[in-house]
């Protein structure tokens, strides 16, 4: 199957491409996106990619599921287009980093900087019906996303993993911890946040330590 996406991705997944579930899963998405308003739009579906080659993947942060609000989703995880409202998980994200590296809370929620230095913002399903959370899951999505960290695995080290919340928490198995660095807190969602869950894992201060003691350069948050 032909996939759009960024040629050195092509080449580490072009198996997955080629497996039965993936031709359903495409078809899915194509009936889905023709009947029904879907986010993010069809060309942004594989937007992390394009901005993260795989051998430029420095960085993972992984999320569930796209935004289903409309305007919200480019196919980064917790990230909006500049001028869209921030939401909850991603304020706190930005209060995070605000008091972790004392930095201003930005103006833009558009994660796509980080994407250019190599955090791959990778949602487990990468598409959802408008409004209703979760419409896409189960479908084939997270068999290959669960490819996509597999890959980068055996593939890449000394990468950094940021798992935020049970579910994330669980992409753990699929990572060999004696190559790469795992950071796991709760979720950034108010539910976790205001549990005191959140707040001050210092992520983004441990992340830059963890590159820059490799050799690598830090990223800028």
């Amino acid at each position: 199957m032909n996939v759009d996406i960024h040629p050195s991705w092509k080449e580490q997944m072009q198996p997955e491409f080629d497996k039965p579930y993936f031709a359903q899963l495409a078809a899915f998405v194509k009936e889905e996106y023709s009947k029904n308003t879907c986010y993010p739009r069809g060309k942004d579906i594989f937007n992390a990619f394009e901005h993260s080659p795989f051998e430029k993947t420095r960085v993972v942060i992984i999320g569930q599921d796209p935004y289903h609000g409309p305007g919200q989703a480019h196919g980064l995880c917790f990230s909006v287009r500049a001028g869209v409202a921030h939401p909850p998980s991603l304020i706190n994200i930005f209060k995070e980093i605000q008091s972790d590296l004392d930095k201003p809370y930005p103006e833009s929620g558009d994660l796509t900087p980080w994407a250019d230095q190599g955090v791959l913002l990778l949602n487990a399903t990468l598409t959802v019906r408008a409004k209703q959370a979760g419409s896409h899951q189960n479908k084939g999505w997270e068999v290959f996303t669960n490819a996509v960290i597999r890959q980068l695995s055996v593939k890449r080290e000394g990468l950094v993993f940021l798992l935020w919340g049970g579910f994330a928490k669980k992409k753990a198995a699929l990572i060999d911890e004696s190559r790469h660095y795992i950071l796991t807190s709760g979720h950034p969602s108010p539910l976790s946040a205001n549990r005191g869950l959140w707040f001050g894992n210092k992520h983004f201060s441990k992340t830059n330590e963890i590159l820059s003691q490799n050799g690598h350069e830090p990223i800028n948050w």
